[in-house]
């Protein structure tokens, strides 16, 4: 039963490219790294939204399966898709995460990470704890060829041992040609099965207990010799 959901929920397309696939994933990087460059202390959030866009479309993106997300300060306890709270600038001593979902030639990427303005050691702790739960959980996949829902469960504990409280709602997904949903569109939390590379994406998205502040980083399943 395990091999034939496997089997269903890991299809693809005719336009499926590991190759392509990989190089959506590069772009998705470099992109989020360029918005960040550009967040300054004192942008409101809208504003870094529309700046992202701009820099997105100057790469090539033709279009995104998920919309731009730049999160600030408090909003960044927020899950996926909730709105903002409006008007929230990012200040000297603060936090923001950056998630697109951007496609490039048919090929899906999508990719998370957080940044801090300041020197706050909690922030600072939480936005390095997001990935380093990230890479503690992909090599227990790596290790054990755990399930994704195994996976899942590693990570809240790997977050309760750090202080932070892990958002289920943010819990993994397939990635693949445009539209991966018209296979799969629910969470890697939820499958029973060792995901394959190149088909899902690892997201980790902490809150501290007070729900003041968060972090999050998210990234294809890869082996370590994609990671520097």
């Amino acid at each position: 039963m395990k091999n034939a959901e496997k089997l269903n929920l890991e299809a693809v397309g005719q336009a499926y490219d590991q190759d392509q696939l990989l190089t959506a994933r590069n772009m998705t990087r470099d992109a989020i790294n360029r918005i960040a460059a550009q967040v300054r202390p004192g942008m409101v959030e809208e504003g870094a939204v529309e700046m992202a866009r701009d820099i997105l479309a100057e790469a090539g993106m033709l279009r995104g399966w998920h919309d731009v997300f730049v999160r600030f300060g408090s909003n960044t306890t927020k899950t996926f898709g909730a709105p903002s709270e409006p008007g929230v600038a990012l200040g000297n001593d603060d936090i923001f995460f950056i998630d697109i979902g951007p496609v490039w030639k048919d090929s899906e990427g999508d990719g998370g990470d957080s940044f801090v303005t300041g020197n706050n050691p909690e922030l600072l702790r939480c936005a390095e704890d997001a990935r380093a739960i990230f890479h503690e959980v992909r090599r227990k996949w790596i290790a054990e060829g755990a399930t994704g829902r195994a996976l899942y469960s590693f990570a809240v504990k790997c977050a309760e041992a750090r202080g932070w409280v892990l958002n289920m709602d943010l819990s993994g997904h397939r990635i693949s040609d445009f539209p991966h949903a018209a296979v799969y569109d629910g969470p890697l939390a939820e499958t029973d099965f060792t995901p394959s590379p190149l088909k899902w994406v690892l997201e980790i998205h902490i809150r501290d207990p007070k729900h003041q502040y968060g972090a999050f980083f998210e990234d294809m399943l890869l082996d370590d010799s994609y990671f520097d």
